[in-house]
């Protein structure tokens, strides 16, 4: 009888295991599908901050020796200077991961290549589970998720949101704090710290808490009441999802063809980021982005109210923060000089480094000057990542902790040393308007577009209609379980018993449509473009075309074929180029993989422009409650082609290939940010074939309980005699906590997870 029981259950933990090993056996012969790669590096990323749960990839990691399997990289060497750089040491796990420590950032690249020249997918697996195992978290993630989004055998897979695999980077430590007085006391909910802290548990033991963004006790200066966009966690995943796809660091030949002109694409987007931010300021009342300067105090601080993982705040910057110190005048100096070299090249039309003679004369060298700012020229070809040669890691030094000279592996960095977190920092927008001035002094030195270079023949853009443009707040769950540890019970099986969503304020818009009438006289390809502008100043002035070119944000590009006569174009906001959705929560993802057959059903419908979309929501900014003037322009021009390029891979509808395509002008042999991107001459710009129109935008006050509440428990006037008294002491709040506070509370409890429980069932948040 013993023995009976004993095969039984061999039996059955055979039957348990069976669906692993039949996975990791597929994955060794090399012939997974896109599905079952999904799985795996949605297991490694998940619960990065503890050790890994997933026993197949476990035993992969612990079995697999990189120093004996150095032909399995096509590059051996490759192999062997990580060996080399191993039996050195690497960051330890726990500590934090930064790009601009110059030791960590060689480390970080080391690990990439040994994930991008692996020779196959089972090889690429075996060492991401062994990087797990034995690696620090922050450089595993990054080096994954640049080797997922560069290898071919890696395309159409779609990685977490960043906010999700490491949410302390998005969400305030005072909100993460109490997701883990939930958890140690079990769940266990006070009515009264409910209400005041806005947590809420649905029906389905998740629980919710608010990040009230009205709790105002960081805001130190105006520019605070930019939060609600510095801080959207679907603008900062964009910046990070494009830095990823564009790394400052990484060599020329990893690129492919369509990611050729990537450092003009770098000095462009960061140029839109600059206007977009410019618009937002103006919906707010302030004025122009104040270029930095060195010697002069920075006037606005900030204060981002975050903790890590580890323990380690995010420094505070105060208001009036010095930077020409006594310890930071060497990098200041390099800094310097490092700008006047550029200076100097673009004045004279030419550089010279490692023996190397580089023109800045002509359109196409953009690209050089991209080098020069963002990236490095090498003579040799090696794989050498030398970071004093990175300007921007430089300068964010200097602005931060000085991660330049501290000590190389533990650090205390700012959040202008995260992509994850740069775009918080209102000096973030100083710095980069700094950098831009190298690029706006590089494009003075080309000559103004002629008519001839504006006209397009036989076109003419008769009429543009605009839907009523109006913005608004709403609310958006975030999934941030993966801030909490889980217990060893958890770890058994694999989940979490209790899942946490962190409820933000966010900016929207309603949907709108433009729609543009185009005559033409002949059937032909066409690049249209869209771009949306401020008319007025803070001040209310009209501001100089010149000035303002470089304040339009490209709202829509696409190529279209006009046919002979009237075209009626119609663009819906929700379908523009580039742009993204809500992105699903990973859980959710996770249910869908478990009953779909064919996952590029999804990858073009759900998860169109899942890496490189700009948020939708944020296609607007703000404007005011009674109406912001601004411009909207069109101009249409001829489609002149790339060379080599393939059409079909705008068509998103073939099931045999997934691209990500970030601009559709990059197919154009234009400059990208065409017309705007020149001084303008005035008597000879305008042509039949662009055209201004006036347009608002409105802002629609939402009423929010988070405001609400609030406003209950902070001192709003001073009618004292209406205050309530708390027993015998002589403190007083506008609401009695002992009273009223207890008998609304039922109430409104129970309306809240009524509302909530109907968000819950909704496709695009399942829990």
């Amino acid at each position: 009888m013993r023995g009976i029981v004993v095969l039984v259950l061999a039996l059955a933990a055979m039957a348990s295991a069976r669906p692993d090993t039949d996975d990791t056996t597929v994955m060794m012969k090399g012939t997974m599908d896109i599905k079952q790669k999904q799985v795996i590096i949605l297991k490694l990323l998940n619960h990065v901050i503890e050790p890994l749960m997933y026993m197949d990839l476990v035993d992969i990691g612990r079995n697999y020796k990189i120093e004996e399997n150095c032909d399995m990289y096509t590059k051996t060497d490759v192999c062997k200077l990580f060996v080399t750089n191993m039996k050195m040491g690497f960051l330890p796990r726990g500590e934090i991961f930064t790009l601009n420590v110059d030791r960590q950032l060689k480390e970080v690249v080391t690990m990439f290549h040994m994930l991008y020249y692996a020779k196959d997918f089972a090889t690429f697996i075996k060492t991401a589970c062994w990087m797990r195992l034995y690696l620090n978290e922050g450089m595993f993630v990054y080096a994954l998720t640049v080797a997922v989004r560069h290898r071919v055998d890696c395309k159409g897979i779609v990685l977490p949101p960043p906010y999700e695999i490491y949410p302390y980077y998005f969400v305030r430590a005072d909100v993460i704090q109490k997701a883990y007085m939930l958890k140690m006391k079990r769940g266990i909910l006070d009515t009264k710290l409910c209400d005041f802290y806005g947590i809420r548990k649905t029906d389905k033991d998740v629980y919710i808490i608010d990040e009230n963004v009205y709790d105002r006790r960081v805001w130190l200066n105006e520019d605070d009441k930019l939060r609600y966009f510095t801080e959207d966690i679907g603008l900062n995943t964009y910046y990070y999802y494009f830095h990823v796809d564009y790394p400052f660091w990484m060599r020329d030949e990893i690129y492919d063809k369509l990611r050729c002109r990537r450092f003009e694409l770098t000095l462009y987007v960061y140029q839109q980021i600059l206007a977009r931010y410019y618009l937002e300021r103006l919906s707010v009342g302030l004025g122009e982005i104040k270029t930095l300067t060195w010697y002069k105090p920075v006037t606005k601080g900030y204060w981002p109210w975050m903790m890590l993982h580890n323990g380690v705040e995010l420094g505070k910057r105060n208001n009036n923060y010095v930077i020409a110190r006594d310890d930071k005048i060497d990098l200041l100096r390099l800094v310097e000089n490092y700008e006047m070299i550029i200076k100097e090249a673009i004045m004279k039309g030419y550089i010279e480094i490692n023996g190397l003679r580089l023109e800045l004369t002509k359109t196409d060298d953009i690209e050089i000057l991209g080098k020069l700012i963002f990236g490095k020229i090498n003579k040799m070809d090696r794989m050498v990542v030398d970071a004093y040669r990175y300007l921007l890691i430089i300068c964010k030094s200097i602005l931060g902790l000085n991660t330049m000279t501290s000590d190389k592996y533990f650090v205390m960095p700012s959040v202008l040393d995260s992509y994850q977190t740069a775009l918080r920092d209102p000096v973030f927008y100083m710095l980069q308007k700094r950098l831009c001035d190298l690029v706006w002094l590089f494009k003075m030195r080309l000559p103004s577009y002629t008519k001839e270079d504006l006209l397009f023949p036989g076109v003419k853009i008769d009429n543009i209609v605009v839907d009523k443009l109006v913005t608004y707040f709403d609310d958006y769950l975030m999934d941030m379980t993966n801030a909490v540890i889980m217990t060893e019970d958890e770890r058994k099986k694999t989940t979490t018993d209790m899942k946490f969503l962190v409820r933000k304020r966010r900016l929207n818009h309603t949907p709108f449509k433009v729609t543009l009438d185009i005559m033409s006289d002949k059937t032909v390809d066409c690049v249209v473009r869209i771009f949306l502008g401020p008319k007025e100043d803070h001040l209310g002035r009209v501001i100089d075309i010149n000035r303002n070119r470089l304040n339009f944000v490209e709202l829509d590009t696409f190529l279209y074929k006009l046919k002979d006569g009237k075209n009626t174009i119609v663009r819906d906001s929700i379908d523009m180029h580039n742009l993204v959705r809500d992105r699903i929560m990973t859980r959710d993802l996770w249910k869908k993989l478990d009953t779909m057959t064919d996952m590029r059903d999804m990858l073009m419908k759900d998860l169109r422009n899942w890496h490189t979309g700009f948020p939708t929501r944020l296609l607007l900014p703000k404007g005011r409650v009674g109406g912001m003037k601004m411009m909207l322009f069109c101009i249409v021009t001829p489609l002149r082609l790339v060379d080599g390029v393939d059409l079909n891979i705008l068509d998103m509808n073939r099931r045999d290939l997934y691209v990500d395509f970030r601009s559709t002008v990059l197919l154009d042999k234009m400059p990208l940010g065409f017309p705007f991107d020149r001084y303008i001459d005035v008597a000879r710009f305008f042509v039949p074939n662009m055209r201004f129109v006036d347009v608002m935008i409105f802002h629609k006050k939402m009423v929010c309980d988070m405001k609400t509440r609030w406003d209950r428990w902070v001192l709003k006037n001073y009618r004292m005699m209406t205050m309530n008294p708390i027993e015998t002491d002589t403190y007083f709040v506008d609401v009695d906590i002992d009273t009223i506070h207890d008998r609304d509370m039922t109430t409104m409890y129970k309306n809240t997870v009524m509302d909530y429980n109907t968000m819950m069932n909704r496709d695009t948040i399942n829990i």
